[in-house]
């Protein structure tokens, strides 16, 4: 599809915190291909693939992680951003990125970070992502971090719209490329973070199924899961309760995603720069206040039948002792830190303990449980209940 006037340009980027000089050796990509590759190529990237979505540590091989949660939203995100005339390889590489800040097992390790680093800025899975991507990972050998364009981390740190108070990490990034964070980001970053929440609305209702923590009587309480189930029954009437389960999930995004095309398209008339999105003052790409409102009552269901199930809750708080444990061990002594961390070490608070933070969140669900048997001689249980 031709470009539209107000998608992001890779010929007119803002460009990138440090000068490059690659003279066409490696291939004729554009700047947001080049920030796409960057990710795919990077450890932290791989690493996603044994990082908590939902279930922590699960044993099944058929529930998502975060690294297959990331290729599903930019799936949907591609296929947005397509029909919308927007710049595809920028949306799919702020898809594959956005999560990658997340510590081991999910919101549960996010929160024992906070706690631990409380008296050094606190931690935060957003601006710790543009952290590792902009410092923590550095394969090159003229610059620190991955380089990615403007663009690409502006995209990142405005994942959730315009930053009204940013902690340490993003602040550092910021004062050395300002990424203009009280305004709305580009177009193309809006759709991924519409296409985050499609993914794992949808996706999490599927893996939920899956485990038995959520059954059809339970999605018939939601207007907008009953109304299309009906409509699935009445297509496929002979089809196994399974797969029609299935298909309510693949129509339920088809739904958002369509709407978000009509919505979005109504807003952009008339824009003539990608700038303007960012000047409008408020989000231009996502859901019609119907489906907003709609996708709000399902996200209040999933977290009470889903994310606050007693079992849930309860595997959370052991993957949370494990994180807390992880960290006071290593603040008490730092010596222990493997392949080279410890002799990294920066004197005096609050880098000591942010380094032990940069150390603990690029962890794996598997590899944090491996680090606490190692130094507590104890397989820390119940960290999977599926």
């Amino acid at each position: 599809m031709e470009r539209a006037p107000y998608a992001a340009d890779p010929a007119a980027s803002r460009g990138r915190e440090f000068a490059e000089d690659r003279d066409g050796a490696r291939g004729p990509r554009s700047e947001f291909q080049r920030d796409r590759d960057r990710i795919i190529h990077s450890i932290a990237f791989r690493r996603l693939r044994s990082k908590t979505q939902v279930f922590v540590a699960p044993d099944g091989d058929h529930y998502r992680t975060r690294l297959t949660h990331s290729l599903e939203v930019a799936q949907i995100g591609r296929v947005i951003a397509r029909e919308l005339g927007l710049d595809e390889d920028l949306t799919e590489a702020l898809c594959l990125a956005h999560d990658i800040g997340h510590p081991p097992f999910g919101h549960a390790g996010e929160e024992a970070l906070e706690e631990a680093m409380t008296h050094a800025g606190g931690y935060d899975h957003n601006a710790h992502g543009i952290r590792v991507l902009a410092r923590l990972e550095s394969p090159y050998p003229d610059h620190p971090g991955l380089n990615l364009t403007w663009e690409m981390l502006e995209g990142m740190a405005k994942h959730n719209g315009p930053v009204k108070t940013m902690n340490w990490a993003l602040a550092e990034i910021d004062d050395a490329f300002s990424l203009e964070l009280d305004q709305w980001p580009s177009l193309e970053a809006q759709v991924a973070a519409v296409a985050d929440d499609i993914a794992y609305d949808n996706h999490d209702i599927d893996d939920g199924l899956r485990a038995g923590f959520l059954s059809l009587d339970d999605l018939m309480e939601l207007d907008l899961l009953a109304d299309q189930f009906r409509r699935v029954e009445k297509r496929f009437p002979h089809a196994a309760r399974e797969i029609q389960l299935r298909e309510l999930v693949r129509s339920q995004i088809g739904l958002m995603v369509n709407d978000v095309l009509e919505n979005t398209r109504a807003r952009v008339k008339g824009m003539t720069s990608a700038d303007e999105a960012r000047r409008a003052g408020e989000q231009t790409a996502g859901f019609s206040p119907d489906m907003a409102a709609e996708e709000r009552r399902l996200k209040k269901f999933m977290y009470e039948r889903l994310y606050y199930h007693p079992e849930q809750i309860q595997t959370s708080e052991r993957a949370r002792d494990v994180v807390a444990r992880l960290f006071e061990a290593y603040r008490d002594d730092p010596k222990i830190m493997p392949n080279g961390w410890a002799e990294q070490l920066p004197a005096g608070e609050p880098h000591t303990s942010r380094h032990i933070a940069d150390f603990i969140a690029g962890m794996t669900d598997r590899f944090a449980i491996d680090q606490c048997r190692r130094i507590y001689g104890k397989t820390p249980e119940g960290l999977s209940n599926v």
